[in-house]
């Protein structure tokens, strides 16, 4: 009988391991990938091919710069410098972006999300407010707030996908370094995204999801286009 039960439990664990039914996908590395029925197309996933590996040097794994401040972002009072496979083309299939970002006193990242990757912080130096939001599973018209405020030194993980902030409450320049478990992490602001969309969102829709007049719609617009 022992041995009847081993067999049994080998076939039905061996089925259930193999079966097409169980098989999954690969987290995806881009926001849209349309299927083409074209022989001739190129074939890119995050748009990049491998280099041959006998042409790859240790400057392929390589970037200075992270010292400095980066790029203006226009209006939202902070610099990022982003180091991506353009920048590192030996980050390529390695799932990992990663940033550095001066956010000015009182200013704020606005509330965004990342698609397709857990975040970590560490602060540089400043103080910064962060948090990010969960559904709550008692009432799905809330949500929970995690959040703290870190200090020099602190290190503080945003779970894949969620809506989150970083606020500079200090009255100095605060600078941060994150890090992305994704070759292109995705970044969507949710209020640009929303009320800056081409095409537009229909008014009557956008007024009646916030419980806002045409005219509120109208003033939204305008700021966050």
């Amino acid at each position: 009988m022992s041995m009847w039960w081993f067999i049994t439990t080998f076939a039905i664990t061996s089925f259930i391991c193999n079966s097409p039914a169980y098989a999954y996908d690969n987290n995806p590395l881009q926001d849209i990938c349309v299927a083409v029925n074209d022989s001739q197309a190129s074939v890119f996933v995050n748009g990049k091919i491998c280099k041959d590996p006998k042409l790859a040097t240790a400057n392929d794994f390589y970037f200075s710069g992270h010292n400095v401040s980066g790029d203006v972002v226009p209006g939202l009072g902070f610099v990022s410098t982003l180091v991506d496979v353009n920048k590192m083309p030996g980050l390529n299939t390695l799932g990992m972006f990663f940033g550095r970002t001066e956010l000015e006193p009182q200013r704020l990242a606005p509330l965004h999300m990342h698609p397709r990757a857990t975040e970590l912080i560490t602060v540089l130096k400043g103080t910064l407010y962060i948090g990010f939001l969960v559904p709550d599973a008692a009432n799905f018209f809330k949500s929970r707030l995690f959040s703290k405020i870190l200090n020099t030194g602190d290190v503080f993980v945003i779970p894949k996908g969620l809506i989150h902030i970083q606020y500079n409450m200090g009255n100095k320049k605060a600078t941060y370094l994150s890090f992305f478990n994704s070759q292109n992490p995705g970044f969507v602001i949710i209020a640009n995204s929303i009320f800056a969309s081409n095409p537009p969102i229909s008014d009557d829709v956008l007024a009646k999801g916030f419980q806002l007049n045409k005219t509120e719609i109208a003033v939204l617009r305008k700021k966050f286009s």
